[in-house]
């Protein structure tokens, strides 16, 4: 055994045994939070983030011995192997380069030999002409109006990093283009987009790599039947961001215009790409989606050069890594008290569970402890209203919560008990974590909370294209270094692929039905069969 794996096997043993500790009593959270300094020892600022751990289960022997395992590991080396260029993703043999999307600097970055920068340079600025030739009206669609929707057909990555920055800034949109998102291939998703949108002013933007997604397929060629039912040549009206060299760089089938998707770049982690940056930069104004870009550039940054005790996605990492592995904790939530981040826990969602959702390591060998968690979340206040019960009295899991000091909208400012709603707002998101932490004992149990349980605070100045940008790569930062401890691949998602083939075969199946209306299912078991006839049928059999 390598003398690496001799120190982590050490340090991890070690954080065992002081996770024994912190099950004592006088370990217990109302007491930690009470220590003097705890919050100036347990916080950091950096990258235009405050984050606040001091309510999190853990002391000061704890982070060194998880700064120590980090120290063990080379995770900070690794970060900047991955923002060099090296290969990080080792079953696909790629590298993992979407900070390259959002770098600024003069410096070349080669993968193969290749300085990708120029490319990725060239692909900013084919957004920003084409962004602001529609802006200007010099690009509009077949009767020459003016375009005004804006309708992604993309799923999974290909459109929830959108939906969250989109959102997020929505204040920021006066281009008077709305944005719409057919994601689902349920035709309720397709029937409801086409009752908000006009199609002489919709822009359609597919998005898929390998134009091979099945779904996606399906919307797209429903959104080809309802341009010709209306008599839209798509060719006005349909752009693409796609692999170069896929079915979307047909041709035989023209397009307004295409953007390319560049394979070290994996779907979830590609917002800051053509996949974020064609429809952001047509909603906000490419100015503001470069402002966007800058701010997640910064905590990039702030990612790869921080000591290890002062960097905010490793500190958070590690905490991850301990409540997950040491603590026990399976599942984890994102709380903003911030309505425009109501899409962030989704895009969180599928960026850490697709990346850490592994069973095996980079060398194809079985976890020995688990990786990832379960991660959910919905804004505050509403979450207190929904699932907080089980978060005081019932199971225990880690939240991080979040905070914007000035609220994006500055209007109707009338006291209702006194105090804003912005302040409302702010007493929430100030109590929620104090209370989860320092409980409430009673004798009647129904009404006696056990506290000790762990959260941290993010605290934005405001919603600014900056503040978005930084806090989207703090969870991109701080999930593939958690990925880095386990020595899983962040970059491949394989998992997905089972469900795929499956519904493939089922598909296969109904297309014969569809052709034959004899054909009796007998390829798939029985209960595929039932449900099958039960779609044919229309009714429960």
């Amino acid at each position: 055994m390598s003398e690496s794996k001799n120190i982590k096997q050490d340090i991890w043993k070690q954080l065992d045994q002081h996770a024994d500790t912190m099950g004592r009593p006088e370990k217990h959270l109302k007491h930690l939070i009470s220590e003097k300094g705890r919050l100036e020892n347990f916080s950091l600022t950096g990258g235009g983030i405050f984050y606040d751990f001091s309510r999190q289960r853990i002391d000061e022997k704890g982070l060194t011995l998880l700064l120590e395992l980090a120290e063990s590991l080379s995770l900070i080396k690794t970060f900047h192997k991955m923002m060099n260029g090296a290969k990080v993703n080792g079953s696909e043999k790629r590298a993992a380069l979407h900070t390259a999307t959002r770098q600024f600097s003069s410096e070349p970055l080669f993968v193969d030999g290749t300085d990708v920068m120029p490319e990725i340079i060239a692909g900013r600025d084919n957004i920003k002409s084409f962004a602001g030739k529609v802006h200007s009206g010099a690009i509009t669609g077949s009767t020459g109006k003016p375009f005004k929707h804006i309708v992604i057909i993309g799923i999974g990555g290909s459109y929830l990093g959108a939906e969250f920055v989109g959102r997020a800034l929505s204040g920021f949109a006066d281009k008077g283009l709305s944005l719409h998102f057919l994601s689902n291939v349920d035709i309720h998703n397709f029937s409801e987009i086409l009752s908000k949108i006009d199609p002489d002013t919709t822009l359609w933007i597919v998005i898929s790599k390998s134009y091979t997604t099945a779904e996606t397929l399906a919307n797209m060629n429903q959104a080809y039947s309802f341009m010709k039912e209306n008599k839209i040549p798509p060719e006005q009206h349909v752009i693409t961001v796609t692999a170069k060299g896929s079915p979307g760089h047909d041709p035989s089938t023209p397009v307004l215009a295409s953007f390319d998707m560049f394979d070290y770049i994996g779907g979830r982690y590609s917002v800051t790409s053509a996949v974020g940056g064609v429809p952001l930069s047509l909603y906000l104004g490419y100015d503001r989606f470069e402002r966007f870009l800058k701010g997640a550039e910064e905590m990039d940054l702030h990612a790869k050069n921080a000591s290890p005790d002062k960097n905010l996605p490793l500190i958070a990492a590690l905490l991850g890594v301990w409540n997950n592995n040491f603590l026990g904790y399976p599942a984890a939530a994102i709380i903003p008290y911030a309505t425009p981040l109501c899409k962030l826990a989704p895009h969180i969602q599928q960026l850490y569970m697709e990346s850490n959702g592994k069973s095996v390591t980079t060398e194809g060998e079985d976890l020995e402890k688990p990786a990832g968690v379960i991660v959910f979340g919905e804004p505050g206040t509403n979450a207190q209203h929904s699932f907080f019960q089980l978060a005081h009295q019932g199971r225990p899991f880690p939240i991080d919560f979040i905070g914007v000091v000035n609220p994006s909208y500055d209007g109707y400012e009338s006291k209702s008990k006194g105090v804003t709603n912005h302040q409302e707002l702010w007493a929430n998101l100030i109590s929620q974590p104090a209370a989860l932490a320092a409980g409430h004992e009673q004798e009647d149990k129904t009404r006696s909370f056990s506290g000790n349980r762990p959260s941290s605070t993010l605290v934005l100045k405001d919603l600014s294209p900056e503040n978005i940008g930084r806090l989207l790569s703090f969870y991109e930062a701080k999930t593939v270094l958690e990925a880095f401890v386990w020595d899983i691949n962040p970059f491949d998602q394989f998992g997905v692929e089972l469900g795929k083939t499956t519904a493939s075969n089922i598909r296969n199946e109904i297309s014969e039905r569809n052709i034959n209306p004899q054909h009796s299912f007998n390829r798939v078991d029985d209960i595929s069969r039932y449900y099958l006839n039960v779609l044919f049928s229309g009714d429960l059999l």
